[in-house]
C-alpha cells in the first residue's frame, strides 16, 4: 500500500490563509480517518490557521466590566450573589455602574470564582463621575 503524500503550504499571505481555510472546510463535512495522511494534514492546517488568525486578526481583551457582566449572566447569578462576592450589593452595583474601580482583592475573587483572567480585570477602564 502506497503512502499518501501530503502537501501543505505555509501561511505567509492572506491568499494562502484562505486556501487553507477552504481546504479545511472539506474536513468538516467528512472528517479525516484516524492515523491517516489526511488526519495529519487536517491537524497541521488547523494549527497554522489558528496561529495565522492570532497574528493577523487579534481579538482584543474585553472590557473588565463587560467581562464581569458576561460571566454573571452566563452563570445565572443574581446581583445579591455578586454582592456577596465583592463585599456588598452596593459595592457590586457601584463597580458595575463604573462608579468604583475594582480593588485588588475583588480582582482576585473574580479570577478565582468566575474564572475571569487577571489580565482582563486589571485593564484600565473609564469610571463615571459621581
Amino acid at each position: 500500500m502506497a503512502k499518501q503524500k501530503v502537501e501543505i503550504e505555509l501561511l505567509k499571505t492572506g491568499a494562502a490563509y484562505h486556501r487553507a481555510v477552504h481546504k479545511l472546510a472539506k474536513y468538516f463535512d467528512q472528517p479525516p480517518v484516524r492515523h491517516s495522511a489526511e488526519k495529519t494534514e487536517f491537524e497541521i492546517l488547523m494549527l497554522m490557521v489558528e496561529k495565522y488568525k492570532e497574528e493577523h486578526f487579534p481579538i482584543p481583551a474585553p472590557d473588565p466590566i463587560a467581562a464581569i457582566r458576561f460571566e454573571v449572566e452566563q452563570r445565572g447569578m443574581s446581583a445579591a450573589e455578586l454582592g456577596i462576592m465583592l463585599g456588598s450589593r452596593q459595592r457590586a452595583h457601584e463597580v458595575l455602574r463604573r462608579k468604583r474601580p475594582l480593588t485588588l482583592s475583588q480582582i482576585r475573587i473574580l479570577c478565582r470564582d468566575l474564572d475571569i483572567p487577571a489580565d482582563v480585570l486589571i485593564q484600565e477602564y473609564d469610571l463615571v463621575a459621581a
